[in-house]
């Protein structure tokens, strides 16, 4: 099979190094995911090279490089702003780890090298020539849609555990099914992934959450069993994650990673502050843990208003108030954080755990070597976020309480203020002005005086905020 790669400046840098290879003699090609994703008409971001030149060789052949891994065989080359992986034909063994090769051999047969690779998407080469080296069938494999070991699946995941989640990222990602012998292969040697660090679990994880088909990959992820048993906390069983998945299918609807993972959570059942704890213990950095508690935190106070609102026709003035309570104490990118994510996943607001099969879902028929997909995406539906009860009559019930998104919204945009440092007083000038020393009153008064700028009870002016400060009600 012939084929081109597109041209690009990249290309055309990767093929200078490799026809610099070829000049000296040696073999040269493109391998790797620049293939898979050229053949496929993906965005090619990055492009790996093989080739027989020893590591001493390629240093010696190029002035600027830099030593990556020689033992493994790896140097990276600079060219015309790139920078390439060219890595030497190789043959492994002895994965005591499940993740390294204690031995690594030079080779000089490219069919070799390509044999230590995981997928066979991944173990396809091709040269200057156009001409592709795919001896395990991996362009077919792309055709049909489907990621398969090269050789025996087992043998690839006792090698590198980790390549038990990089096949799911493939499949999620590429919206591929996977063989039939690799998913045996997975579910034989899934308990191999308490061996891999939590840094790559949560980084393979975060791929799939974040790829284009994250609802297909939490179902995978679900069925696979794997993550429970890896380093890192997981406090859920495969039902929890699969009735997660089931009731989430608008989780690739929200473009911002935070919200996909506060979304998760959510649906999992997990408060702000297990939130941040469970996301620590995965190694995830602090600006994303803060980001996704402060949305769990307006989910649990809106809850709370919910649950506490009066009935009769001041409910929604009151939920109004509480609403802005929430914005003040979360901040207001949390809050149309929270917004986004109901208007995305309406089901977000009624999810439960515990297996139940929500409404309208059903079995269906599962792909390749996959056990059937437990539940069918369900429709969206309208939720009605509270039905009241009278507290003097247990037996009449008020209308369903329906408080769309775009309700909250809008009372979010008609706040004049909403944060401290927009509040026309400062704590100096109430200090000065109620002839008190600072103390932990002035922190309440500031709050206080806020909600009520914020809620519109009073102008957001200097003067007035001073005179309402004086009042009996703010000493």
């Amino acid at each position: 099979m012939e084929w081109t790669m597109a041209p690009s400046g990249m290309a055309e840098a990767a093929g200078k190094v490799i026809a610099s290879l070829l000049q000296s003699g040696r073999e040269a090609y493109y391998v790797g995911g620049c293939i898979r994703d050229e053949l496929l008409g993906r965005p090619v971001h990055d492009m790996d090279l093989t080739t027989s030149a020893l590591p001493e060789e390629v240093m010696a052949m190029f002035t600027r490089c830099i030593p990556t891994g020689l033992a493994h065989g790896t140097v990276t080359v600079l060219q015309d702003g790139y920078s390439f992986e060219v890595t030497t034909y190789r043959t492994e063994s002895g994965y005591a780890d499940h993740r390294r090769p204690e031995h690594v051999f030079f080779v000089s047969d490219v069919k070799e090298d390509l044999r230590r690779r995981d997928f066979t998407i991944n173990a396809i080469c091709c040269g200057l020539d156009g001409v592709l080296v795919d001896p395990f069938g991996g362009a077919r494999d792309l055709s049909a849609r489907l990621i398969r070991c090269v050789g025996q699946a087992e043998e690839r995941f006792d090698e590198d555990a980790l390549r038990m989640l990089r096949c799911i990222r493939f499949a999620s990602v590429l919206d591929f099914a996977i063989a039939k012998n690799t998913w045996r292969g997975l579910l034989r040697q899934r308990d191999k992934l308490a061996h891999i660090a939590v840094e790559r679990v949560r980084s393979e994880t975060e791929r799939i959450i974040e790829g284009p088909h994250p609802w297909r990959g939490l179902g995978l992820l679900a069925r696979s069993g794997l993550l429970p048993r890896g380093k890192a906390p997981f406090p859920w069983t495969g039902t929890d994650l699969a009735a997660a998945a089931a009731i989430l299918p608008g989780i690739g609807e929200l473009q911002s990673a935070r919200l996909r993972w506060a979304l998760l959570l959510h649906a999992l059942g997990q408060s702000a502050v297990s939130a941040d704890e469970l996301l620590r213990a995965w190694t995830f950095p602090g600006a994303t843990r803060s980001a996704v508690a402060r949305v769990l935190r307006v989910r649990e106070a809106w809850d709370a208003a919910l649950a506490s609102a009066p009935g009769g026709s001041g409910a929604e003035e009151a939920l109004r108030r509480r609403w802005i309570a929430a914005v003040l104490a979360c901040g207001t990118e949390a809050a149309e954080g929270w917004l986004t994510l109901l208007e995305a996943v309406p089901q977000a607001a009624c999810v439960t755990l515990g297996g139940a099969q929500p409404p309208g879902s059903q079995s269906g028929a599962g792909t390749a070597g996959e056990p059937a997909m437990p539940f069918r995406q369900p429709a969206p539906a309208s939720i009605p976020l509270r039905q009241n009860i009278s507290a003097g009559d247990a037996h009449a019930s008020a209308a369903p309480l329906h408080i769309p998104p775009s309700r909250l919204r809008s009372w979010m945009a008609g706040m004049p203020l909403s944060s401290l440092a927009e509040l026309a007083v400062t704590g100096k000038e109430l200090s000065a002005a109620l002839d008190k020393r600072p103390g932990p009153w002035l922190g309440e008064l500031l709050q206080r005086l806020l909600h009520s700028a914020a809620a519109g009870d009073i102008p957001n002016d200097n003067q007035l905020l001073l005179q309402e400060a004086k009042k009996d009600g703010f000493k």
